[in-house]
């Protein structure tokens, strides 16, 4: 009986191991025929010259239109981020860099499958409409977006400068759904602004300034220090940093920014992809840390961020949080962490790639996770409906007078915050400075 037993648990350990062989075959084959280039070539090349000799509609099966279109799915099916651009869409990006080029003025994103607004561009025909960070766009001149790429929805929201489109939007949180009838135009922004949306940085009764990063392009770096510059000047003792509805942008131009904040040397971020290669360190390579006192202290810094804060906003908001440079203060932001590099191809066109992911200087993956602020402090929809409305230009004026005077009454909470902190932290630094007691007469002597 025992015996019988035993060959029958034998048995079974055989079948199994032979199952088992047969599986691992089987996976081995199809994985060597999936990556094998010749034998997918093969069948590439087949379907395209089937579909160029065959298809009933000659208007769109010329060799160059089905390779692109070919190359967009392939691509596309990768992630939100990844992009086969051809010639037109390759310089629609370039002039997003370059801080001008015509549309809406809304940057969006794919979050959960749909075409969601990162950020609002201010002054833009977008934000003059009172879309706001996280609304859907649902539909395009009526057509729904529901399986539509970024890159059909962007092809959809440009356009001739005066020309119309209607999106209908639905916002998650409320859910209602309102139907736009908005008119494209050039879009020119000014990447640092100060309170008032101007140049001019004054500084409050209390010593605090006020800086407003729009979009990390070309010139931010440029403008950001022309904005310190005149802060110094002024005296400022504190300073926000508001990075709220900044969709990000360049990449080295985040690690400039940072430059600003840090000593020399500092590590701002680092990326890490597939092969060794693409992994990057980013240093601080500035002149050291540029908002400092007389003595040469770092003043306290409050950085402001929301959900509309994305990518190299993110990379700010992290690396000055991990370095306890700044207190982050507001609602987690949007968590785009990957890095795309752009290889322009040589008829024009490029692919734009998802090659890394972005890591803040304690190792911690800002994609789809985001930063944490110290301070969490939320606003409403209508909160931060006010506070784009006196962002933008004409915005408070459009208003009926009753609309207007709520809107001129009401608060930014999260600043009203933020400026209470730092009034805070200035107090609480001259009560230690002074209970140090009066500097040595030798140190006096030296110092003069």
């Amino acid at each position: 009986m025992k015996q019988r037993v035993l060959y029958g648990i034998l048995l079974t350990a055989l079948a199994l191991n032979l199952w088992a062989g047969v599986q691992v075959y089987h996976t081995n084959v199809t994985t060597a025929t999936r990556d094998n280039p010749a034998a997918n070539e093969e069948l590439f090349n087949l379907v395209l010259e089937k579909v160029h000799h065959d298809y009933v509609d000659r208007t769109n099966v010329a060799y160059r239109d089905l390779v692109y279109g070919a190359l967009k799915g392939m691509v596309n099916t990768l992630d939100p981020h990844s992009e086969f651009l051809d010639p037109e869409q390759y310089q629609q990006l370039q002039d997003d860099t370059e801080g001008t080029f015509g549309g809406l003025g809304v940057v969006i994103g794919l979050k959960d499958n749909h075409i969601t607004v990162i950020s609002p561009i201010e002054d833009s025909p977008g934000s003059r409409a009172g879309i706001l960070s996280g609304d859907r766009i649902i539909k395009v001149n009526g057509q729904s977006t529901e399986k539509w790429t970024l890159e059909d929805t962007v092809k959809d929201l440009r356009g001739e400068p005066g020309s119309e489109v209607v999106l209908t939007t639905m916002r998650p949180a409320t859910g209602e759904v309102r139907e736009l009838k908005l008119t494209r135009a050039i879009i020119t922004v000014d990447m640092v602004k100060d309170i008032n949306g101007q140049k001019e940085f004054p500084v409050d009764a209390n010593g605090i300034g006020y800086v407003r990063i729009v979009q990390f392009s070309e010139k931010t770096s440029d403008e950001l220090e022309a904005a310190l510059q005149k802060l110094q000047s002024r005296h400022v003792r504190a300073l926000v940093l508001d990075l709220r509805w900044n969709p990000g942008g360049l990449l080295e131009q985040a690690v400039k920014v940072c430059e600003k904040f840090l000593p020399r040397g500092r590590l701002v971020v680092t990326t890490e992809g597939r092969n060794p290669s693409q992994n990057s360190t980013y240093r601080a390579a500035g002149r050291g840390d540029e908002l400092v006192g007389p003595n040469g202290t770092p003043l306290p810094l409050v950085v402001l961020v929301n959900i509309g804060s994305a990518s190299a906003a993110e990379i700010v908001t992290g690396c000055l949080h991990d370095w306890k440079r700044a207190i982050v203060l507001g609602e987690t932001t949007f968590g785009k962490g990957s890095v795309q590099t752009i290889d322009r191809l040589p008829d024009g066109s490029a692919l734009k790639l998802t090659m890394a992911k972005y890591y803040t200087p304690s190792h911690n993956v800002i994609h789809e996770h985001g930063i944490t602020p110290d301070v969490y402090v939320p606003m409403t929809d209508a909160e931060e409906r006010d506070v784009l409305l006196k962002r933008t230009v004409g915005g408070v004026e459009s208003l009926t007078p009753q609309d207007r005077d709520r809107v001129l009454a009401s608060h930014d909470v999260q600043l009203d915050r933020a400026e209470d902190m730092l009034k805070g932290l200035m107090l609480y630094t001259k009560l230690e400075k002074n209970s140090a007691g009066p500097e040595p007469a030798e140190n006096k002597m030296a110092s003069r």
